[in-house]
Formats: C-alpha cells, structure tokens, sequence
C-alpha cells in the first residue's frame, strides 16, 4: 500500500494513540509522530486545524482526521 504523507499526533497516556500507531505499522503505512505533550507549537496547529486538542490526531495529505477511525484512515492513505 502507498501512503501519503502520515503525521499522527498523540500523548504518551493515550490508549488510541497506541492502537493507532499498532494500526498504521501493521498496515505498513509510515508515519511520523508527533508528541503534543513536549511541542507547544504543534499543538497551536492541531487546534487551529480541528478546534481540539483530542488524541490521537491524523494529518494524511493535509486532510484531517480526529480519533482512531481506521476505514476513514485507509479511506486517506488511498485516495
């Protein structure tokens, strides 16, 4: 499967941020993670994006999803 580009923003106490991350490794999908807990900046553009601070958080190909939705997630990657 080809992925677009994949940033998945999470914390490290979030439990859908784990099954998330388990979800796009054993999709093969590469992502870059993005800790909200230790980068201010990031998370002024997450809540500019979406109005939330919620994790997980996916940015695939500057479209956005918010929570652990995996057909929208495959939906992205493959569009």
């Amino acid at each position: 499967m080809t992925a677009g580009q994949v940033t998945l923003y999470t914390t490290p106490t979030c439990p859908y941020c784990v099954k998330a991350k388990r979800f796009l490794m054993e999709n093969g999908i590469p992502f870059k993670e993005v800790d909200l807990t230790v980068d201010v900046q990031e998370q002024e553009t997450v809540y500019r994006a979406t109005g939330m601070l919620a994790v997980p958080q996916f940015n695939i190909d500057g479209r956005w999803i918010v929570g652990f939705d995996p057909v929208q997630i495959l939906q992205y990657v493959k569009s």
